[in-house]
């Protein structure tokens, strides 16, 4: 376990006699003195050590995150949970779990923070604790907004809001500015600034400003939204000092492409380029990207190739490849954390419901128990299996196409580097548009289509998508239609046939056999959950 340093050991000595209680209250009202706070905390810890009083023991470990330097903070919550998992406290446990979930978010480790937030709603929902449960439900509710599902988030952040407003201040703001992010990224800008001017304002109300800064640059990313490209970087330049204070690299670097942004939109590309290339020196230095940052790497590539600048071009794609990497990696593990794991509790209790069930019917004869275990058993194996292969399709993003891969030691190295980007392009431009959809699509048409030859279509798509022609097209356009049975009700209403058609498939039968060779499952059984899970939302 990590231990708390003291300056005076006469003074700690001191207060080795003293109370818990009084520990307790004395480090609570001397948080103006960090020195004398952590003699207090200290001399608390101690006391529970000698006590084996573990529960007290976390709670001392728990002041001590919040008096320390942040280098320390990670290694006193690791014994605090420690301490707490020896108490065999659930709340105590489940509130260990939360605030190191903190402590990993506040680091940017959002993987490690999700983990703790999942570990945490376990303990916290076997108690009656209402603030514990909406802390826990802020958490899942800010990784729902890092991984883009930001109706879900709405909907837990307003709950957070109702509740936080009359429980906690500064929970309320940080509701608040969530929220508004959440707006922002569904384009609903009009709602973003009411949420943020309501913030700035309740702050001020509330007598608490520390919350302004981040309304202020909300708005200005806000701003860029809504075309005002001069008022956005007024106000992000107005807060960039504070934020930067705070240490905050992740909202600096999103001040930083916003900016640069604003100015590329003003046809200002030297000053954007600046900007853009603080954004790749946060993510060098602290590893922090996330998806709508990577335009800047775009902008930057495009911008060296107009240039004819191709050594700083081809330095500006490595770095993009890197990006991406980081992307796909955070966040793929988020994903399925978040929607798989959070939804496994569910999926246990049914399962203990109908063991109990069966438990009761013992006086049945020891063949019918049997009998009924051996069916049960298979429907209960068979629903599961289509249930986790459609959970995980439902996990799976099928808004893009296909994620790039990075195969390039598949094939050989006998493409020039400027025919093979020219090609990828027109591969990334064949996709955006679905020319896929297309229903005589073939490698030698792709071949015309890219103004190349078929050996070298191939090469690239193995090389940049991981697969073989014929499988990568029949992916892209089963992913089509997955992507639209999610997001577009009238499409749950087509039969098989009409789906191959708008996919490009030759006959309902190849159709079908493509989606069951992807997923396991076939469309006629998705569909049928599509609409199960829309009636039991309804």
């Amino acid at each position: 376990m990590a231990s708390a340093q003291t300056a005076n050991p006469k003074l700690q000595d001191s207060l080795s006699d003293k109370s818990f209680e009084y520990l307790s209250h004395a480090s609570s009202t001397a948080v103006k003195d960090s020195v004398r706070v952590r003699l207090y905390v200290s001399a608390w810890l101690e006391k529970a050590r000698r006590e084996k009083e573990y529960g007290q023991m976390a709670s001392a470990y728990k002041s001590l995150i919040y008096c320390h330097r942040k280098e320390f903070r990670l290694s006193y919550a690791d014994s605090m949970v420690t301490a707490a998992k020896k108490s065999g406290d659930i709340e105590l446990i489940g509130s260990a779990f939360m605030t190191r979930g903190i402590v990993h978010y506040d680091r940017k480790e959002q993987m490690k923070a999700l983990d703790d937030y999942l570990a945490a709603d376990a303990y916290i929902a076997k108690t009656d604790n209402q603030y514990l449960v909406y802390k826990v439900k802020y958490g899942i509710a800010q990784t729902k907004y890092y991984l883009g599902f930001y109706d879900e988030a709405i909907a837990l952040f307003r709950e957070c809001i109702d509740y936080f407003k009359e429980e906690n201040d500064r929970a309320y703001l940080n509701s608040l500015h969530s929220l508004g992010l959440c707006y922002n990224r569904i384009g609903n800008y009009a709602w973003c600034t009411v949420t943020n001017q309501t913030g700035i304002e309740e702050g001020r109300k509330l007598e608490n400003l520390e919350m302004e800064p981040y309304f202020i640059h909300s708005e200005g990313v806000n701003l860029y939204g809504r075309k005002e490209y001069r008022k956005a970087i007024q106000k992000l330049a107005g807060v960039l000092p504070d934020i930067i204070r705070y240490r905050d690299f992740a909202n600096v670097s999103v001040a930083y492409f916003y900016m640069g942004r604003s100015h590329w939109s003003m046809d200002q590309k030297e000053k954007a380029i600046a900007y853009f290339k603080k954004v790749d020196a946060v993510f060098q230095s602290e590893g922090y990207i996330r998806p709508d940052l990577r335009e800047g790497y775009e902008l930057l590539i495009g911008y060296y190739k107009a240039q004819e600048d191709i050594e700083s071009q081809l330095f500006y794609m490595k770095r993009l490849l890197e990006a991406d990497r980081v992307l796909a990696q955070n966040h793929g593990y988020l994903l399925k954390k978040i929607v798989k794991e959070y939804d496994t509790r569910e999926l246990a209790e049914a399962v203990r419901h109908i063991e109990n069930r069966m438990l009761a019917r013992t006086v049945i004869a020891f063949g019918i128990i049997v009998l009924l275990a051996a069916v049960i058993g298979y429907l209960i194996s068979r629903h599961f299996k289509n249930k986790r292969l459609f959970d995980q399709l439902m996990d799976r993003d099928t808004s893009k196409p296909i994620l790039p891969k990075s195969n390039s030691g598949q094939v050989a190295q006998d493409i020039n580097p400027e025919i093979e980007l020219n090609i990828l392009k027109k591969l990334e431009n064949f996709e955006s548009v679905h020319r896929y959809l297309e229903k005589d699509m073939s490698l030698s048409r792709m071949a015309k289509l890219f103004n190349t030859n078929t050996k070298y279509v191939t090469r690239i798509i193995v090389k940049h998508r991981g697969k073989g022609t014929i499988e990568y097209l029949a992916d892209l356009k089963i992913n089509f239609i997955v992507e639209k049975l999610k997001t577009e009700n009238r499409y749950r209403n087509y039969t098989n046939k009409a789906l191959a058609e708008e996919a490009g498939f030759g006959s309902a039968q190849n159709f079908t056999r493509a989606f069951k060779e992807r997923y396991e499952i076939s469309p006629t059984y998705f569909i049928s959950q599509l609409k199960k899970a829309a009636d039991t939302d309804s």
